[in-house]
């Protein structure tokens, strides 16, 4: 297994009211990812994740694959891993 890291990720495109937080959560759990994601002001989708770069590859892939989903853009910086986090949570919205 590779070694954990985490990325800050905001996504672009048709990524809110179409089961982006869902579809997001779901492949987390499914690839044991953890972090969060919630919908922004403007239309775009926040994520923190944390896994190995296997992991968090299968969980934005899991996401596109969505009916609906639409990401035209990703802003994508690498952030410090919290060691002690525990599942993939979302958070409410900040607006």
């Amino acid at each position: 297994m590779g070694d954990i890291i985490r990325r800050r990720i905001r996504f672009h495109g048709l990524v809110q009211g179409v089961g982006f937080r869902y579809r997001a959560r779901h492949a987390a759990a499914a690839v044991g990812a953890t972090g969060w994601v919630r919908n922004d002001v403007g239309g775009t989708v926040s994520m923190e994740i944390q896994g190995t770069e296997e992991q968090i590859d299968r969980v934005i892939r899991m996401i596109e694959r969505g009916t609906y989903v639409r990401v035209e853009r990703m802003e994508v910086k690498n952030i410090p891993p919290e060691p002690d986090e525990r599942g993939f949570e979302t958070r409410d919205s900040r607006w």
